[in-house]
């Protein structure tokens, strides 16, 4: 009852320009509500309105963590929004299995999606049972290193190149009264650092021993020991950080608190909504600086079964603008993601988006864990991480052991 008040708020609160006054208004919910996120959902509401129908924003504060909760409560109980975000991956299988979703694939095949979406894994995640159930919006990827120059120059020491050099400045960083690593208390955040990790210092063969073939030997093994102690070291930096949000902790390397932060490509957004220019103000290492992978994970839009027949048409409008070349560039350039189609002018690119579009272009890309576990294996690694960084009272011995057990146990 609650959130069938809130929508009815929320839809209320909106007025409908006088252009739009025979459109129809669709509701879309999505947990982008930081300021760069915020401009790159206005340039997908703008390309939909332009189609005759109405955006109506229903953006839940918070993470995904947050926000699907929510969602799929209300598409089980009877009250679905037009459309809803979620990552690429497993994260709405069981709501497609349960039939609350809508099938998309006569609109994926007359738009040709097969041929203009990259890498295949993105419409991939989208099937199940042969039939297409989400429009990919972007390509995310976690493995990026963002560093403040200006931290940097105060410390006295050069910009690192890689994690090693970066794990090796960070006294002179806590010397000039500079938080070294910037890691937000959320735990989604702590287990996209670890992931990050284990590709970026481990290589992809490890990586896909663990997640992907969840070798028991391997998980168990030395060199999944050594991330753990890499871990320990990016436990022992972040101390101190004191934030929550993950843009909270981006600002601390906008603003020259922080020296870096391990986050997704989706910190450039804040990056350009402050008005910093990458190689100059701050820098990217994708991979770390060491070892040039990404993952393809990201987000995509999945949309529940309607009654209205004119709201049903509305999903179909919104499935092709979201994958519309012009939507592509205008959305992803504010995002700081890439876009889901080769075929598209990104001439605007930063540095940091044309370092992401070269390594995909080499194909040195892997699956997310997003596509290779299910939510609640997710969620137990995010258990695992964010108690593992808030104390060091669990040893890296004692984390291995349990992420083994949790891996062991992954469907």
């Amino acid at each position: 009852m609650r959130l069938q008040y809130l929508a009815a708020v929320l839809a209320a609160s909106v007025m409908l320009p006088a252009a739009h006054a025979g459109a129809t208004d669709l509701e879309v919910t999505h947990w982008w509500t930081s300021g760069g996120e915020a401009a790159a959902v206005k340039e997908l509401a703008k390309a939909f309105d332009a189609s005759g129908n109405k955006w109506i924003d229903g953006a839940i504060a918070g993470s995904g963590g947050t926000a699907r909760p929510i969602m799929i409560s209300r598409i089980t109980g009877g009250d679905p929004m037009g459309a809803t975000q979620f990552n690429h991956g497993r994260q709405a299988q069981e709501l497609v299995q349960a039939g609350l979703m809508r099938d998309l694939t006569d609109v994926a095949k007359r738009e040709n999606w097969e041929k203009i979406i990259r890498p295949a894994g993105l419409l991939k995640s989208c099937t199940i049972d042969g039939k297409i159930y989400c429009a990919p919006v972007n390509i995310h990827s976690w493995q990026w290193l963002w560093l403040s120059n200006a931290a940097f120059k105060k410390a006295g020491v050069d910009v690192p190149k890689n994690w090693n050099e970066f794990v090796a400045a960070g006294p002179a960083l806590q010397k000039a009264g500079i938080q070294p690593l910037a890691l937000g208390g959320q735990p989604w955040q702590a287990n996209g650092l670890f992931d990050t990790l284990m590709i970026s210092l481990g290589g992809k063969d490890l990586y896909t021993k663990v997640y992907q073939d969840k070798d028991k030997a391997t998980i168990t093994g030395p060199e999944v020991a050594k991330i753990f102690k890499a871990a320990d070291d990016a436990r022992k930096l972040s101390k101190g950080t004191n934030v929550q949000d993950w843009n909270q902790a981006t600002n601390m390397v906008i603003t020259g608190k922080a020296g870096g932060q391990v986050m997704g490509d989706w910190a450039q957004g804040e990056f350009q909504l402050a008005g910093q220019k990458a190689g100059t103000d701050y820098s990217c290492l994708p991979g770390l600086g060491l070892n040039e992978y990404l993952t393809t994970g990201g987000d995509a839009f999945y949309f529940p079964l309607l009654k209205d027949p004119a709201k049903a048409k509305a999903q179909e409008a919104l499935a092709s603008v979201i994958v519309d070349p012009k939507t592509q560039v205008a959305f992803n350039l504010k995002k700081g993601s890439l876009p889901i189609r080769g075929d598209v002018d990104l001439g605007a690119a930063n540095d940091c988006m044309k370092k992401g579009l070269a390594i995909l272009d080499k194909g040195s890309v892997l699956t997310s864990t997003d596509q290779l576990l299910s939510a609640d294996t997710q969620k137990q690694k995010e258990d695992l991480f964010s108690e593992f960084f808030a104390s060091t009272s669990m040893t890296p011995e004692a984390a291995q052991a349990r992420f083994a057990k949790i891996v062991a146990a992954a469907d």
